[in-house]
């Protein structure tokens, strides 16, 4: 171990002192477990494509050649398994769980990988599902894990906080699209971020623009403007502006995301 400077958001050891900046009781990992850099995946709505950006995010590092882990926090919503077409059931030990591995090596933790059959509902109160989280946090066994990515449920509800309370969290990227209410929906997440003492890595939109398939120019079906306002006034990086791209669409419904080739999220990847 190096030198400590005291400065836990420049750090990737999992010492006893880091934190991730929040004020709250930190969840210790299993034994032998190592977790350097956590990043929020969250939005004030739902709908706008955060799952999306938290796989094309994992994607985008083991790519570059890290370690990379998905927790994948909506539980009531979950849709990473399927995005990486991973449908066996996670295994575990007397004493832990063995998260499931893509084609890739990314190692990833849903409820989904839980339950009998993909499509049964989660009908629990809130408590019982921040303990989920936690489990999923500290019960794991996390391999070497470079960047973990946790994909948040939409909002600043029950899980939200539970997250940001027990999960040592190194920042948050913000997913919007360009709708008229993306203001509003900016402003609650960055607040809630900043409430909790956590970092705004920067901003993603999402649905930004269609890209005209005979001649490329760029369609902005939702307007344009509206998110770099946003990231002006809260004085946050816009980092990637990603279209709608039906092959990408299609690729996350056939559990295909590994295969994508697009760089939308270099930026982002280089912010972190």
């Amino acid at each position: 171990m190096s030198e400590c400077n005291h400065n836990c958001s420049s750090c990737s050891e999992n010492c006893s002192e880091r934190s991730g900046g929040s004020p709250f009781q930190i969840k210790p990992l299993h034994d032998g477990c190592r977790v350097g850099k956590v990043y929020g995946v969250v939005s004030g709505k739902g709908g706008v494509g955060k799952s999306m950006v938290t796989s094309q995010l994992a994607v985008t590092m083991r790519r570059k050649g890290y370690q990379v882990a998905v927790l994948d926090a909506d539980i009531t919503g979950p849709s990473i398994p399927k995005a990486f077409g991973v449908r066996a059931r996670a295994a575990g030990t007397e004493d832990a769980i063995l998260p499931v591995q893509t084609r890739t090596g990314i190692q990833l933790m849903s409820v989904n990988l839980l339950l009998e059959n993909e499509t049964d509902p989660v009908i629990w109160r809130g408590p019982v599902i921040g303990g989920v989280v936690q489990q999923f946090w500290g019960d794991v066994l996390w391999d070497d894990v470079d960047y973990m990515f946790v994909d948040m449920p939409p909002g600043t509800g029950d899980v939200a906080l539970n997250v940001f309370q027990t999960l040592p969290v190194d920042g948050v990227i913000i997913v919007t699209s360009p709708q008229d209410l993306v203001g509003m929906v900016v402003e609650k997440a960055v607040k809630m971020a900043r409430m909790m003492n956590i970092p705004v890595v920067g901003l993603v939109e999402n649905m930004s623009y269609l890209p005209c398939p005979d001649c490329g120019k760029k369609i902005y079906l939702f307007g344009e403007g509206k998110t770099e306002q946003a990231a002006e006034r809260y004085q946050l990086p816009l980092l990637a502006k990603m279209p709608i791209d039906p092959a990408l669409a299609q690729l996350v419904d056939e559990g295909n995301i590994e295969s994508f080739t697009g760089n939308y999220l270099d930026a982002v990847a280089e912010a972190l």
